[in-house]
């Protein structure tokens, strides 16, 4: 199989980010120190460390997982959160919760971010579906045209009422802000991921199209329903504890298939791998690049995503002109 070397080198490499995720930044934390038992260094490892680190984690599972399942529900690879208008439509609804309702907990925020990442998404496939020209390069156009229109409107709204300052740091997608008693909800992503492997093969049949998997005993509507669904909560969850984290869910699944083929159900554990190396990975650089300032992960993510979604692009044109 391919990638027999490449597979186990990315799990090691997974295992040797997280240790540097725990170990680097402001604060010095040491093995050494931990190991002798120094209090104040274990305090700030159980405060700050542990948190950003499972929160890196999580949100690498969720934007990676719902990238996988918005590719299959729409049968294009380049379909994904950020390229669909979800994660600007979940952006839109925590500045309409910092407008109508300021004093909102997180778990309100959620809520109506996940409402409003369910409508774009929703509009969003109401829109692609009355394409003729399904070409692979235009439906994540489309998408990207219909982020940019609710990005402009998010940040009218947040340069009338004084909230842009706020709004830049949502898209800005860092995590020196994530502590202790902050990151939890991103727990739920542990649920989202356990739903995606008990329903990979309901998410395959359904991107055959409907025709084949109604064909095949499979209720499509309520397979697609439950995939928006699920992105959704996924996108919704993340902006807020997290901000904006572009084309993570682009990029790890097309190289995960590219390395092990199109079985969903055996490379969900791969995409995981992966999407926990490229996010710490970007971490680390932006809190080493600088230090003790830090570079957005939004920012380094950014560049790898935009880069290989031109590389895969390109690649693809290349082969229907083949």
């Amino acid at each position: 199989m391919r990638g027999r070397w490449l597979l186990p080198a990315l799990a090691v490499s997974a295992i040797l980010l997280l240790l540097g995720s725990l170990l680097v930044g402001e604060y010095h934390i040491t093995v050494a120190g931990l190991l002798s038992g120094d209090p104040q260094m274990w305090r700030m490892f159980f405060i700050s460390r542990v948190p950003r680190t499972l929160a890196l984690i999580f949100a690498g599972v969720a934007m990676s997982f719902s990238g996988v399942i918005m590719m299959r529900l729409t049968q294009n690879r380049f379909v994904e959160p950020t390229t669909a208008g979800t994660a600007e439509w979940a952006g839109l609804g925590v500045l309409l919760c910092w407008l109508l309702i300021p004093e909102s907990t997180p778990l309100v925020k959620m809520v109506v971010a996940t409402a409003t990442a369910l409508l774009g998404t929703m509009v969003f496939l109401a829109v692609i579906s009355g394409i003729r020209a399904r070409n692979s390069a235009i439906v994540p156009l489309v998408g990207i045209m219909m982020g940019a229109v609710v990005g402009a409107a998010a940040t009218f709204l947040a340069n009338k009422y004084q909230l842009l300052q706020s709004m830049t740091a949502w898209r800005s997608g860092g995590f020196n802000s994530v502590v202790r008693g902050f990151y939890e909800p991103l727990w739920a992503v542990a649920v989202i991921a356990a739903a995606c492997f008990v329903l990979a093969n309901y998410f395959t049949v359904a991107g055959l199209g409907r025709d084949v998997a109604v064909s095949l005993g499979v209720r499509y509507g309520l397979v697609l329903t439950v995939g928006v669904c699920m992105v959704a909560l996924a996108s919704g969850v993340t902006s807020v504890v997290v901000g904006f984290i572009p084309f993570l869910g682009l990029v790890v699944p097309n190289l995960i298939s590219a390395l092990r083929g199109d079985d969903l159900r055996s490379n969900l554990p791969w995409i995981g791998v992966l999407a926990t190396v490229l996010i710490v990975g970007c971490d680390l650089i932006g809190r080493v690049v600088v230090a003790p300032m830090e570079i957005p992960v939004s920012v380094t993510l950014g560049v790898v995503g935009s880069v290989t979604f031109l590389a895969i692009l390109l690649s693809g044109r290349s082969r229907v002109a083949l």
